[in-house]
């Protein structure tokens, strides 16, 4: 006999959830695309996606899904989405949570949890966690689990305030699977932006005196970190008016175009670049908190007068004390403080001999990766975007080698130095624009972290290509433990037919031979569009 209650039961309505609300909130920033994996638990962050306009890219594990948000948020200054399914699906995003806390990058990340009540109950139930938001609150900037719709929407809005005015850091949204499936209990006017508060733009006592200093100063140098990425007009201007030499961090390579006569580049990891800094008798810094990572140096010793500029008054004395903290945005505080310093530009001063000396220390430190990555320069169209790799080819040269002509053409994680991140950084930059050629140069090694993410990309339909230098393994591991005095262990690795394994995948893959055809070949493949693998075996190094 039927059950006659359960055939009168009315369905549940899933035509405006907590679930839509949250995502009508982020979508009304202007995202237009998150990255994730659907999963058991957070379908009703799915639901809404198509209606609302915001694309899902479905990667094929989290961790390139906190990545490949990385990279769309570097190209249109919003913060990367994320959604995760409970449990696994979470910590399967840790490490790329880990990155943008590290790098100071603005993701935010959504999952579900247990049902309010059920929390810390360890019945068994699928993919329950003991404390989900207490995991990631471990290592982002904040991490909150909601009671209600309306907590969550405020939730949202409080990231977006946080990502303009506040350090950019990672946040997370845990919502329960009971408010999540839940009618929304959010009015429409509660979804829509906040006004975002103004930038902040440091005090006019402390600018007075950070203008005098530079003023005064014979040998002034400026240094950009990640923090300084929208103040390019600003420090080139301030830059010309002081006849200033720009050295930049990794994070904050191209915030002055690397071909301008005062750039030496994103090197600081070379001495002959931090002597420059080290020299100076005023030291402009913006947005760094000048990190061993980026130094490749315990500190940066710095001999006269220190101006920082920074939106977290915490970064004012790390690392290096200041003679003059600046709090504020970048651009703001750069803006208020090019009106106060002289208005005739100084002669500037010739760098040439600086520039010899760390173009010298570079290709004296790894002259055969260094010739490899002039290569591999030379065949790039010079308005293209790399994700680079925590590979050799990237940190011992690229880095260098590439002269970027704006911020964000070099995606790259200095501080967290995860390997994987290249190609899916690369696939969000992509989704991101189409106006710009997407190119990722990656090691054999960090490409196995991540070589499942070019289904990704196929099935997205993207124009990226994959330049993947194989050393054979964990070459500077290799090297690590030989140094050490130990035989090597686990870092010689078998390699796949990369070119094989890429077709397999519905990409278009190649293999160079000849040191000759690595520029025709990259060039090629980037022309003929679609996802394309080039393989540089090691030999070419030799």
């Amino acid at each position: 006999m039927p059950d006659v209650n359960a055939a009168s039961e009315t369905p549940p309505d899933y035509s405006d959830t907590v679930g839509r609300a949250v995502l009508e909130t982020i979508r009304g920033y202007g995202v237009d695309a998150v990255f994730g994996i659907p999963g058991t638990h957070n379908l009703e962050l799915y639901r809404p996606l198509a209606d609302l306009g915001i694309r899902a890219v479905t990667n094929r594990h989290e961790q390139g899904s906190g990545y490949g948000a990385d990279g769309w948020a570097q190209q249109t200054g919003l913060p990367g989405v994320v959604i995760t399914t409970s449990g696994p699906g979470l910590q399967n995003a840790m490490s790329a949570i880990g990155t943008a806390f590290c790098e100071s990058r603005p993701l935010l990340v959504l999952s579900p949890g247990v049902a309010r009540g059920a929390e810390f109950a360890d019945v068994g139930t699928l993919h329950e966690t003991k404390d989900a938001t207490a995991m990631v609150g471990a290592i982002a900037e904040w991490s909150r689990r909601v009671t209600s719709g309306a907590e969550a929407v405020d939730a949202v809005h409080d990231a977006f305030a946080l990502f303009r005015t506040g350090r950019p850091r990672p946040v997370h949204i845990e919502i329960p699977l009971d408010v999540l499936e839940a009618p929304a209990d959010v009015p429409v006017e509660a979804r829509r932006p906040r006004p975002l508060p103004p930038r902040i733009a440091g005090g006019p006592g402390a600018l007075a005196e950070a203008a005098r200093l530079l003023a005064a100063a014979q040998r002034p140098v400026i240094v950009a970190g990640g923090g300084s990425t929208d103040a390019g007009n600003e420090l080139t201007a301030i830059a010309e008016r002081l006849g200033a030499p720009v050295l930049t961090t990794l994070n904050g390579k191209g915030v002055v175009d690397e071909r301008h006569p005062l750039s030496l580049g994103s090197n600081l990891r070379l001495a002959a670049a931090r002597a420059v800094a080290e020299d100076a008798d005023a030291l402009l810094v913006v947005g760094s908190k000048l990190g061993e990572a980026e130094l490749w140096a315990p500190r940066l010793e710095a001999r006269g007068a220190v101006v920082r500029v920074d939106i977290s008054p915490a970064q004012l004395d790390k690392n290096l004390a200041a003679t003059v903290g600046l709090v504020g945005d970048a651009a703001a505080v750069t803006g208020e403080l090019l009106p106060l310093l002289p208005a005739e530009q100084r002669i500037a001063r010739d760098v040439s001999a600086e520039r010899a000396a760390i173009q010298r220390e570079s290709r004296e430190t790894a002259p055969e990766t260094v010739a490899l990555a002039e290569l591999i320069a030379e065949a790039l169209p010079d308005d293209a975007i790399v994700a680079g790799d925590s590979s050799q080819i990237v940190y011992m040269a690229l880095g260098s080698v590439l002269r970027s002509p704006r911020p964000h053409t070099l995606l790259y994680t200095p501080t967290y130095a995860t390997l994987g991140y290249g190609l899916p950084a690369a696939i969000g930059a992509r989704v991101a624009q189409t106006q710009h050629p997407v190119v990722t140069v990656i090691g054999d090694g960090a490409l196995m972290f991540c070589v499942n993410e070019l289904v990704t990309a196929v099935e997205q339909r993207l124009d990226v290509t994959v330049v993947c230098v194989d050393n054979g393994g964990y070459a500077e591991i290799r090297q690590n433990e030989v140094d050490r005095g130990m035989a090597p262990v686990g870092v010689d690795l078998v390699q796949p037919d990369w070119a094989a394994l890429a077709m397999a995948f519905g990409a278009h893959g190649r293999r160079i031979e000849r040191r000759n055809d690595v520029v025709p070949g990259i060039r090629d493949a980037i022309a003929a569009g679609g996802v394309q693998l080039v393989h540089l075996p090691q030999h070419l190094l030799d």
